[in-house]
């Protein structure tokens, strides 16, 4: 059978999460870390561990805060994006998906500022498609396709960006990506001194037996 072909608030969702189960916050990587880079893998086959993934990653998106999350970013390279642009807990509509794909992207473009928990505290405008056609699997595993406009649509382009190894800064000009990536690896270098200091002074401390 086909897709199932439906306006983004009807059925493109998919089911609401899993009833009484007790969900994780997930590490988010962020760089410099290569990982980020990597090409992620089609899912499958949508089982109960797939489910766990949707519901945890959902869990850590909401937490952080955020209003996208693709799986690589805690470190699963499977093509698996939540998206949930409500700006209250009321208006919450979670959009879960697996293996998605862009079929079309209008010629013309909107801009907006964005951010990503994977480049923290960081934010630039960025131009993309002000209207694209997703077509993904659900969590049932269904066929879905909708057109995403907006600020939907600036998400849907961001997140899938992850999964072919790319970030937003990729879409700014060569010295901002440039100032990006040395402040990232500056503060990279700090946190490994510092963390070994402590290993040191807790070593110092082991041996004097305080």
């Amino acid at each position: 059978t086909g897709p199932i072909s439906c306006t983004i608030n009807v059925c493109a969702f998919g089911a609401p999460l899993t009833v009484g189960k007790i969900m994780a916050l997930l590490p988010i990587v962020t760089l410099p870390d290569p990982s980020l880079r990597k090409i992620s893998q089609p899912v499958d086959q949508i089982d109960a561990e797939i489910h766990r993934l949707l519901d945890d990653m959902l869990e850590t998106m909401y937490a952080a805060p955020g209003i996208g999350l693709a799986a690589i970013q805690v470190a699963v390279p499977k093509r698996i994006v939540v998206i949930d642009i409500g700006k209250t807990e009321e208006e919450r509509s979670p959009l879960f998906l697996i293996n998605p794909e862009i079929t079309w992207a209008s010629e013309e473009l909107s801009l907006y500022q964005e951010g990503c928990l994977s480049v923290p505290d960081y934010y630039e405008d960025v131009k993309r498609p002000a209207t694209v056609q997703v077509r993904h699997l659900n969590r049932e595993g269904q066929l879905v396709e909708f057109k995403a406009e907006g600020l939907l649509a600036t998400v849907v382009q961001h997140e899938l960006d992850h999964l072919e190894g790319g970030l937003f800064i990729d879409h700014l000009s060569r010295l901002k990506r440039d100032r990006v990536m040395k402040k990232f690896n500056k503060a990279a270098r700090i946190d490994e001194i510092i963390t070994q200091r402590r290993r040191e002074i807790e070593h110092q401390s082991e041996e004097a037996g305080v």
